[in-house]
């Protein structure tokens, strides 16, 4: 009789360390699906801010280009609406619902992206080649450079694109 009540006496143990056992389980399996939540939440989160900064890029790089596109339109209306800008001078542009046309007054598109045209003159050395300094002003040839810029997280993003527009119309 005494060995069964040392029998039945463990299995009351065993049952017991079962039950805490199975308590810790539930803790740890509760702890690991948080944290794999966690983890989960916190990538998605990453990977919506990478995508909301690829989507900034990929307007400014349109809007950079439609910039150049109007530069070019300018061009082709007439010559002197490009030998017309100032050198150096930052102009905005804008879109009054039939023709583009500039302002100095600075204008946001989207509420968001800065667009700004400089037309620079362009200068040839005495091979003809396009020179940053010294050379002979060509008269038939400006530098158009399109900078878009936005501010985003507290710091601003400045992106431009450049070319050479030609008279060749003349």
């Amino acid at each position: 009789m005494h060995m069964r009540f040392l029998s039945s006496n463990k299995k009351h143990s065993i049952k017991t360390t079962s039950a805490g056992f199975g308590l810790i389980e539930i803790v740890i399996g509760a702890a690991v699906l948080s944290l794999s939540l966690l983890g989960i939440s916190s990538y998605y989160q990453q990977a919506l801010n990478v995508s909301q900064r690829t989507g900034n890029f990929v307007r400014a790089a349109f809007l950079m280009e439609e910039g150049i596109e109007v530069a070019k339109f300018f061009r082709d209306t007439s010559w002197t609406n490009i030998s017309g800008f100032t050198s150096g001078a930052t102009y905005y542009l804008s879109w009054n619902g039939s023709t583009w046309a500039t302002t100095t007054t600075n204008t946001f598109v989207d509420g968001m992206f800065e667009r700004k045209l400089v037309v620079d003159n362009v200068s040839r050395d005495s091979n003809d080649d396009i020179v940053s300094s010294g050379g002979t002003l060509d008269a038939g040839t400006k530098k158009a450079t399109v900078s878009v810029s936005w501010n985003e997280k507290g710091a601003t993003t400045t992106k431009s694109v450049s070319t050479y527009l030609t008279n060749f119309f003349n």
